[in-house]
């Protein structure tokens, strides 16, 4: 991004969201502001990959797609950049994928912005209407699957080294966190 994105007056709207385009940082719209974090560290995108890798097969299996790092639209105006995501068949093409479309959304807490994936994007989620979120701790591996009651998240499951994470839905899984961190 350049300086001139920083002299920007007032919110930002979705239209001039989408005409930064791609950038080096991962740049989010939260209601009207701007949330710019540097590219993952090596740490996070290989756990990324390895946990891609496990859901990808089981969400072929069951007519879905995962992707990664796309633009997931809560709602107007709010549009985070989760980690991975499951969805129905949606349009590859799009520059987002509506919240409708995510069947589970998946985040890998960095420690330099664990108070948003465990607060602000949970909440953000679950107030869209997504099932299923699954938060994974980027040093330890472990897992804490939530699934949606309400307005609010309630923790399913929590595994750390040596336990077993086993998805039924919306795909069927088996994560262990030694598969995912070395």
């Amino acid at each position: 991004m350049t300086a001139a994105v920083f002299d920007h007056e007032g919110p930002w709207t979705e239209e001039e969201y989408l005409a930064l385009g791609e950038t080096q940082q991962r740049v989010e719209l939260f209601d009207g502001s701007l949330h710019v974090t540097p590219a993952p560290t090596p740490r996070h995108q290989r756990l990324s990959r390895k946990l891609g890798n496990i859901l990808e097969a089981a969400a072929e299996t069951a007519g879905l797609e995962l992707l990664e790092a796309v633009n997931v639209r809560l709602r107007p105006g709010r549009v985070p950049i989760p980690d991975l995501v499951i969805t129905g068949p949606v349009d590859l093409d799009e520059l987002m994928i509506e919240a409708a479309d995510v069947r589970l959304i998946c985040e890998i807490i960095s420690p330099s912005n664990a108070a948003t994936d465990k607060v602000l994007k949970m909440h953000y989620y679950a107030a869209a209407g997504i099932e299923w979120y699954l938060l994974i701790e980027q040093e330890t591996g472990g897992l804490r699957l939530f699934r949606r009651r309400g307005r609010n998240y309630v923790e399913q499951s929590s595994v750390k080294r040596g336990e077993t994470l086993t998805l039924t839905e919306p795909v069927q899984a088996t994560i262990r966190p030694e598969d995912l961190v070395s």
